[in-house]
């Protein structure tokens, strides 16, 4: 992902906003906040005939050297791409290139409600760690102030 793409990123990312079940984020980041918060080895864009059909990318999820190995990733497909393998091939470069750089486990927090999503990190070795019960309140859309729900899930590396 270059910052050539974040106007396609940024897109699908609001896309998936849009639809209630993939964030509990209001709106996109700019650019700058983005880049800020998500390793820059690990991110990447799905593309096809030079559009973009999805994005992945990774963020620490603590500064304690201890957890230096695991990270928290977002992924998101274009509604137009959904169910062609897209999410698939995002997740396997993901995967792959976490574990290169010595990455042992990638973890993400999912509504229930995603059940795309929940199959396709079941079937790349995602396991869902447990249910997180009203863990925040949704700050926009028609479902603004309720509680949602999470699924924990995470991919501990075989090889590291």
């Amino acid at each position: 992902m270059s910052p050539s793409d974040w106007p396609a990123v940024r897109e699908i990312f609001s896309e998936g906003i849009a639809s209630g079940h993939a964030t509990f984020e209001p709106a996109a980041p700019d650019w700058e906040q983005f880049d800020a918060t998500r390793l820059k080895d690990h991110r990447f864009v799905a593309e096809f005939s030079g559009r973009v059909l999805g994005w992945t990318a990774v963020s620490p999820v603590s500064s304690r050297a201890a957890y230096s190995g695991v990270v928290e990733h977002s992924i998101y497909v274009a509604g137009e791409a959904r169910g062609l393998g897209v999410g698939k091939r995002l997740l396997r470069a993901l995967i792959a290139s976490t574990e290169k750089a010595g990455i042992w486990t990638i973890q993400a927090s999912v509504f229930p409600e995603n059940a795309a999503s929940l199959r396709l990190h079941a079937a790349e070795g995602f396991a869902v760690v447990g249910r997180r019960s009203r863990i925040a309140r949704m700050p926009h859309g028609p479902r603004e102030g309720h509680w949602r729900d999470t699924v924990l899930i995470e991919r501990r590396s075989s090889t590291i």
